[in-house]
């Protein structure tokens, strides 16, 4: 994993010119025009590829990415009663268990015909513990055997939600053995597709687990690690802080605190100043969920701001941003609101004066946009609101929150440019990032020298491909530092 000397001979930049770039060090020592630089160390021929700075992807949660395969795949259902007959199909044809459970993934039910209920999975499975996953994760539809299993209190519904079932989540992770090799594979697939580093935000205890898994040989990406508040104690005794490096390859760095502050829109629970349609104004979840108080916030903040640890704060709906924001404002920090999915009209600057940065999934704008439509009836505009936010001057990130979309920077990247997917319309053009802001978006280092050689090389131009090409893009190689993590030249 030592840094090596490396010439790399025709390469365009995106929209420009061959050039030679010399790396050294695992920096980028020199770049001129193709033929005017000596060649230093191994002489790679890029034959007139692009090459641009390698990608990041700002929010996964690892592990659930890794062990999605394990599950029944829900993703295609479209009615309780899809789900329920791939689950009759899952016992039938004898899909693998997790800690003696059924295990699916995937399904939406915003938009459903009619509603999930107990009897009706108890019916479908009434022996086999079945947690079945929605696809944002913040909630779960499971039968009775599996509601007793985890020992959570169900209603008719079947689904539990939020706090109980993410702790639930968390103890299911922790009982689900995931071979190492597993976590490698997952990662060689990233660099396949020009991936050099994550943002891990799985509740775990993230710096011990990923510190062990580059001791194993899992070396394709860098990775920043959350912690969050139940871990913090602990990380503040042990006098981490953010950016701090964690193991001898340099690969693992001290993230940031992750604090949920409210639910999601799929699942009705995103926190907002206007009721959802068809719920009662006057039920204490009529505008979702505040799932740490904000003083609770405040104070979690505050002790890891003066421990040197950053945050970055989950807020979907419209009064949670308002109020993670105040919070930031009120404490003179600045940091990282996740996901800034519904936006109110005055905080769109404040994002830049605050020096906050929206860490946002433009493929959740494509997943959702029905939902929103009719959740957020009126308020779309201001939603996914990724063009809104850049001409405030807010710093954007994007990532996948794989699994709840494929850890893919390319399909981020023509969500985020092109607001449509498939045969659909653009859905709020206005909305659109430029490409060069959802590439910057995209990456966090320069092609230039001094910059770490963390690079992709692809076969087509960004600049100039449409929203398929993006999409489908040929990634030819991906560097790390100086070292090819996947080649195909």
């Amino acid at each position: 994993m030592n840094p090596t000397s490396l010439t790399l001979r025709n390469a365009r930049p995106y929209g420009g010119e061959p050039v030679d770039i010399v790396i050294d060090d695992g920096v980028i020592a020199a770049i001129g025009p193709a033929g005017s630089v000596a060649p230093v160390g191994d002489v790679v021929d890029v034959a007139g590829r692009f090459v641009g700075p390698g990608l990041w992807d700002a929010h996964v949660h690892f592990t659930q990415w890794v062990i999605r395969r394990r599950r029944v795949d829900l993703t295609a259902t479209t009615s309780a009663e899809d789900v329920l007959a791939a689950v009759r199909t899952a016992r039938a044809t004898g899909a693998p268990l997790t800690d003696g459970m059924l295990i699916g993934y995937g399904f939406r039910d915003g938009l459903w015909p009619h509603p999930p209920t107990l009897a009706s999975l108890d019916r479908a499975e009434p022996d086999l513990p079945v947690v079945l996953i929605s696809a944002d994760l913040h909630c779960a539809w499971m039968n009775s055997p599996a509601a007793r299993r985890l020992g959570l209190p169900l209603d008719a519904s079947g689904v539990i939600s939020e706090a109980p079932w993410l702790a639930a989540l968390q103890r299911i992770q922790e009982a689900t053995s995931v071979p190492a090799a597993a976590y490698g594979d997952a990662a060689d697939a990233a660099a396949r597709r020009g991936v050099v580093g994550v943002v891990e935000y799985e509740s775990t205890d993230n710096v011990a687990e990923w510190t062990e898994r580059v001791a194993r040989g899992v070396s394709s990406l860098r990775v920043d690690v959350a912690v969050w508040p139940d871990r913090l104690d602990a990380a503040i005794a042990a006098g981490l802080r953010t950016g701090d490096l964690l193991e001898p390859a340099g690969l693992i760095t001290m993230g940031r605190l992750k604090v949920i502050v409210d639910g999601s829109l799929n699942t009705r629970t995103a926190w907002c100043w206007d009721p959802y349609p068809g719920v009662d104004p006057a039920s204490t979840h009529a505008c979702g969920v505040e799932s740490v108080p904000v003083d609770e916030l405040r104070r979690l903040l505050e002790r890891a701001h003066g421990a040197g640890i950053g945050a970055a704060v989950h807020a979907i709906g419209d009064r949670a941003n308002t109020e993670v924001i105040d919070v930031f404002e009120q404490l003179g920090m600045s940091g990282i609101i996740e996901h800034a999915q519904l936006v109110g009209e005055g905080d769109f600057a404040r994002f830049a004066r605050l020096g906050l940065t929206a860490s946002v999934q433009p493929e959740h704008a494509m997943d959702d946009r029905d939902v929103a439509d009719r959740y957020w009836k009126g308020r779309t505009g201001r939603a996914f609101a990724f063009g809104s936010l850049h001409r405030a001057g807010a710093a954007l990130r994007l990532g996948s929150d794989a699994p709840v979309s494929p850890l893919d920077p390319w399909h981020a990247i023509a969500s985020a440019t092109a607001r449509s997917r498939g045969d659909r319309e653009t859905w709020h053009p206005e909305q659109r990032l430029p490409m060069d802001a959802a590439l910057a978006a995209s990456s966090r280092s320069r092609l230039a020298v001094g910059e770490p050689a963390d690079l992709v090389i692809v076969d087509r131009d960004p600049l100039s491909c449409d929203r398929d090409g993006l999409r489908g893009m040929p990634v030819a190689a991906t560097l790390l530092g100086g070292r090819f993590t996947w080649r195909d030249l």
